[in-house]
């Protein structure tokens, strides 16, 4: 008779494991998400889970992977984080009640989507393509605020830019950055006037189309609702969720 663990075990998801390798190649040195729930954490200064010298935590599935930027910090996160349920390891709130942190970003929610599961949006604007790095759409990216911009991180985009204009001026733009493990990671920017019209969808399903053309995995990394929504509305699937926490290293040569 086939137990339940071995039954979760043959039935992997290989959208899910797909994106379970992304992360582990950006972790820099070698790390797995454990099959069957759990975490693994590892010292990984390099890890590109997090800005440089903060301790990263990814959860896809039921599992999850943690990289510190040294031996100590990787000792002291898995014997806090080990005796916490996978699902509140991306919770700030848990996180900093057992942690001594100075500052977060995130958390923020994995999705991804496959060829079989894209849902194009219906074309009711015409998407116009533009080189990386354009003169519009860096002047649209100047038209909105640092945050918006910031946030959007559509000046680092590798792929064609998608647009949507209104009269001259781009309104919407959608784009992918290629990271390892040939994922593309999803840019997408609308101007707040023109937003609730349904261009974020359509400029990025031009952008999904092409990076699944390309062989690549598309990833949504989001934290307001309404990206989420728009990754939704293309098929993708929520997975996991990403947090970064800046420690407190202080305090945590007292909790060593």
């Amino acid at each position: 008779m086939i137990s339940k663990w071995q039954d979760r075990l043959m039935a992997v998801d290989p959208l899910l494991k797909q994106a379970q390798g992304v992360w582990e190649t950006l972790a820099a040195v070698p790390v797995s998400f454990p099959p069957v729930g759990g975490l693994d954490v590892v010292a990984s200064p390099d890890s590109q889970l997090a800005p440089p010298s903060w301790a990263g935590i990814v959860v896809l599935g039921e599992s999850a992977i943690v990289t510190a930027p040294t031996d100590r910090d990787a000792r002291v996160l898995h014997r806090l984080l080990a005796v916490m349920p996978t699902s509140s390891l991306t919770s700030s709130e848990a996180v900093r009640a057992v942690l001594p942190v100075n500052e977060v970003l995130g958390p923020a929610v994995l999705g991804y989507v496959s060829r079989d599961s894209f849902r194009p949006a219906p074309a009711d604007h015409a998407v116009e393509r533009l080189a990386p790095g354009h003169q519009d759409v860096m002047a649209f990216l100047k038209s909105v605020s640092p945050e918006d911009a910031g946030e959007s991180a559509m000046d680092e985009i590798t792929s064609a830019a998608f647009v949507v204009r209104k009269g001259a001026d781009v309104v919407a733009a959608a784009g992918f950055q290629v990271w390892p493990a040939a994922a593309a990671h999803l840019c997408v920017l609308t101007a707040p006037e023109e937003r609730g019209r349904g261009l974020a969808r359509l400029v990025a399903s031009a952008a999904v189309a092409q990076a699944l053309a390309d062989g690549l995995l598309p990833q949504w990394r989001a934290r307001p609702m309404a990206s989420r929504n728009v990754a939704r509305a293309l098929g993708f699937r929520e997975l996991g969720s990403q947090l970064s926490i800046r420690l407190d290293q202080e305090e945590l040569r007292r909790e060593g």
